[in-house]
C-alpha cells in the first residue's frame, strides 16, 4: 500500500480552509457586492479538495495538473469578487488566498520531482515552472492593492496595468520604435561591435592593451545622468544622441571582457598552434576566439540590459515627443502611474526577449563549453 505524500504546504492550506471559515465572511459588510454563499463554498471545496489530493498516493503529474488547476481557479474566483470591493477584504479572504499560494508552491514543488522522459517535456516543464512562480507574483500584487485598497497612485494593479497596454497598443509600439528598434538595436551594435574590434587591437599592440583599459575601467564607472545630457546637446535630440549613450555603455564591457577573454587559452595549446607554424590570426581565429566566446557572450547579455536603460535614461534629458523615457517622464508627471508601469513592463518584456535571443545565441555557438553542456 502506497503512503501519503506528507506535505507541510498542504497541512497549512487546510488550516487556512478551517480559519477562513471560522472568520466568514470573505469581505466587510459594508461591501456592496459580496461573495455569494456558493461562491465562498465552492472555493473552501476546491482549496480543501486540492489540498487532500495532492498528499494523496497518485501519480505526481495527476497531483500537479489538479493544484495547477484547483489554485488558480480559486485564485481566479477570490479576485472576480474583489473587484469593485476595493481595500474591504477580512482576513478570512486573505487566508484563502494565502492557501492557494501555498499549493501553487507545493504544485511547483512537485512539478520539480518529474521526470521527464523527452526533451520536449524538459522544455516545457522549464518554461511552467517560472511561469507559475511569475503568475502567482502578480496574483499577491493584484490582492494586495485591490484587498488592502492600496491608493492607486502608489501602486496600480496588474489588471489596471494590463488594460492601460491594452488600450495604448499604438502609443507603446511608437515609443518601443524610437527607443528599441533605433537607439537600443544600433547603439548596441555598433557598441559591441567596436568594442570588439578595438579588443583585438589592443590584444596584438602591448601599448593599446596597457594604455586602454585602465582608462576604460575609469569611463565604465561614469554615472550615466552624467553622460547623457552632454550625448544629447553633441547629437541633437532624436534617437542618435540615446544611440550615442548606448554605445558609451557598451563599448567598454565589450572591450574589457573579450581582452579577458582573448588570454583564457592555455599555454599549451597556443604552444602547439606554434609547433603547427600557426601565425597570430591563424592561432587567434581558430584557438583564442572561440576561447574567448563565454567571455563576449557575457559581455552580450550585460550590455543586452545596459543599452535598454541607457537609452531610457538618455531620453528623460531631451528627446521628440516619442519614446519610452519620454512617456514615463511625462506619464509620472501627470499622475498616470498606469501608463509609467506600462512603460515598464513593455521595457522588461522586451529586455527580456533580447537577453533570452542573446542567451539562445550563446547556447547554439558555446555548445562545447562545460556550463552549457550541464545546463
Amino acid at each position: 500500500m502506497k503512503k501519503l505524500n506528507i506535505s507541510w504546504q498542504a497541512l497549512i492550506a487546510l488550516i487556512l480552509c478551517a480559519a477562513a471559515l471560522l472568520s466568514l465572511p470573505l469581505l466587510s459588510e459594508a461591501a456592496p457586492r459580496p461573495f455569494s454563499d456558493q461562491t465562498v463554498t465552492l472555493v473552501v471545496v476546491i482549496v480543501a479538495a486540492s489540498a487532500l489530493i495532492s498528499v494523496a498516493p497518485l501519480p505526481r503529474l495527476y497531483c500537479a495538473t489538479v493544484l495547477l488547476i484547483g489554485t488558480h481557479e480559486a485564485a481566479w474566483m477570490l479576485l472576480s469578487g474583489i473587484a469593485g470591493n476595493e481595500g474591504m477584504a477580512a482576513k478570512s479572504f486573505f487566508f484563502l488566498i494565502a492557501a492557494c499560494w501555498l499549493l501553487a508552491w507545493r504544485c511547483v514543488t512537485v512539478l520539480c520531482e518529474i521526470k521527464p522522459a523527452s526533451n520536449f517535456e524538459s522544455s516545457f516543464l522549464r518554461l511552467l515552472i517560472p511561469a507559475i512562480f511569475g503568475a502567482w507574483i502578480l496574483i499577491l500584487w493584484e490582492t494586495a492593492t485591490r484587498g488592502a485598497g492600496i491608493p492607486f497612485v502608489l501602486l496600480p494593479p496588474p489588471s489596471a496595468i494590463g488594460a492601460r497596454i491594452a488600450g495604448s497598443l499604438p502609443i507603446l509600439g511608437e515609443d518601443v520604435r524610437q527607443t528599441i528598434f533605433k537607439a537600443v538595436l544600433i547603439g548596441y551594435a555598433v557598441g559591441c561591435a567596436s568594442g570588439f574590434i578595438v579588443a583585438i587591437l589592443a590584444d596584438r599592440v602591448a601599448f593599446l592593451r596597457r594604455g586602454l583599459l585602465p582608462i576604460g575601467n575609469m569611463v565604465s564607472a561614469l554615472p550615466i545622468i552624467g553622460v547623457a545630457p552632454i550625448m544629447v546637446m553633441w547629437f541633437g535630440f532624436d534617437w542618435p544622441s540615446k544611440a550615442a549613450v548606448v554605445i558609451v555603455m557598451t563599448f567598454f564591457p565589450m572591450l574589457v571582457n573579450t581582452v579577458a577573454g582573448l588570454a583564457a587559452s592555455g599555454s599549451m595549446e597556443r604552444d602547439l598552434m606554434r609547433t603547427y607554424a600557426s601565425n597570430y590570426w591563424q592561432t587567434l581565429l581558430k584557438l583564442r576566439l572561440p576561447a574567448a566566446m563565454p567571455f563576449i557572450f557575457n559581455a552580450l547579455k550585460i550590455n543586452s540590459t545596459l543599452a535598454l536603460i541607457g537609452a531610457i535614461v538618455a531620453e528623460f534629458f531631451g528627446t521628440p515627443i516619442v519614446g519610452m523615457g519620454f512617456r514615463i517622464s511625462t506619464e509620472i508627471g501627470r499622475m498616470n502611474v498606469d501608463m509609467v508601469w506600462a512603460e515598464i513592463a513593455v521595457a522588461a518584456l522586451a529586455g527580456s526577449i533580447f537577453y533570452g535571443a542573446v542567451a539562445l545565441a550563446e547556447r547554439a555557438v558555446t555548445f562545447w563549453h562545460p556550463s552549457i553542456r550541464g545546463g
